[in-house]
């Protein structure tokens, strides 16, 4: 669609016509026939010369181009522009960051894939992970990985290709054997600090209590609520164990109650997976979608217009006054060169 930024512009088209009215003709002093005895031609004559002009006639092609060319002219001054179809873009109005433990514990085998097979816990909780990562299409997801102390594994990021890939890249003890869940809260909250949206939520999947973090996880819980962020826990593996693989149920559900979010237990794969499951009808997808008519200037078409017109008009006024001049010299008798 066309339309035109200063459409007031279009007010000056009347102005050659206010300063032609309002202004006086231009006039300029032009010899015409030079005689020597123009005064006794008058006197014999009995006529008495006086002062004139001569109002020359103003060709239709010319006048016509000029006004176009005015037009043209005024159009460009109003800034054209082609309004494109509208554009629609999803804003993450969500922030999700996942906390996976990595500690030695995750190594134990006591899972089940789908086809069967004996695997980790680790390799469990990644292949659960990957395909809840891969619905939470709108949100703006990061990954903390934990062990002896936490770290950012993906940084607050829309690219969930991104965190499937480096997800499936991470191993048992690359952070360490120990569990530091509650510095991994606090890490969390951390990244949390430059997030503008309004609804901010951690996912926390760990097997152990915590055995190597400087703050409780109750206490970092209660900054997290202050924070408005809301931590759902789920606990991995066999709640029986003891030592340092004991499962702290009463920490993690702590942490989920102080901050409005839900405690789960998994003690395999398919529980692991229903979790999420609730887990995605809970933190629902959440997105604003906003919509713009990205906006083109086309004022070059009128400017280009006018341009090549005034250029055709001045060629063919060359062009025929070279045509004029020739067919003169071909009429002078060849006595007379």
């Amino acid at each position: 669609m066309l339309t035109f930024a200063y459409p007031w512009t279009f007010l000056l088209l009347p102005l050659p016509v206010v300063a032609w009215w309002l202004l006086p003709a231009h006039a300029s002093n032009r010899t015409g026939l030079r005689v020597p005895f123009f005064h006794r031609l008058a006197t014999l004559s009995g006529q008495s010369p006086h002062q004139g002009g001569v109002i020359a006639p103003r060709r239709t092609i010319p006048l016509l181009v000029l006004i176009l060319c005015w037009l043209l002219a005024v159009a460009a001054m109003a800034r054209p522009q082609w309004i494109e179809p509208p554009l629609h873009r999803d804003i993450p109005t969500r922030d999700l960051l996942v906390l996976v433990d990595l500690s030695g514990s995750m190594d134990t085998k006591d899972f089940v894939d789908a086809s069967g097979k004996t695997v980790d816990r680790l390799t469990a909780v990644k292949q659960v992970l990957d395909d809840f990562l891969s619905r939470r299409k709108g949100d703006r997801v990061g990954v903390v990985v934990f062990g002896d102390a936490p770290f950012t594994l993906v940084p607050f990021t829309t690219d969930l290709d991104l965190c499937r890939a480096l997800l499936r890249d991470t191993v048992v003890g690359m952070a360490g054997p120990r569990t530091a869940f509650g510095d991994a809260i606090g890490l969390g909250i951390g990244l949390f600090d430059r997030s503008t949206v309004k609804a901010k939520t951690i996912i926390a999947l760990t097997d152990g209590n915590d055995t190597a973090s400087k703050a409780p996880p109750a206490e970092a819980a209660r900054i997290a609520r202050d924070r408005g962020i809301v931590i759902h826990t789920v606990a991995v593996g066999d709640p029986t164990a003891a030592g340092e693989d004991k499962l702290d149920e009463a920490a993690l559900k702590e942490v989920a109650s102080t901050t409005g979010g839900g405690f789960f237990r998994a003690l395999d794969r398919n529980q692991l997976q229903e979790i999420y499951q609730r887990l995605d009808q809970i933190e629902t997808r959440k997105i604003d979608s906003v919509s713009f008519r990205p906006r083109r200037d086309v004022y070059w078409v009128p400017l280009a217009a006018g341009l090549i017109l005034s250029l055709l008009t001045q060629a063919l006024r060359l062009s025929r006054r070279r045509r004029s001049a020739t067919g003169t010299q071909h009429k002078i008798p060849e006595g007379a060169r």
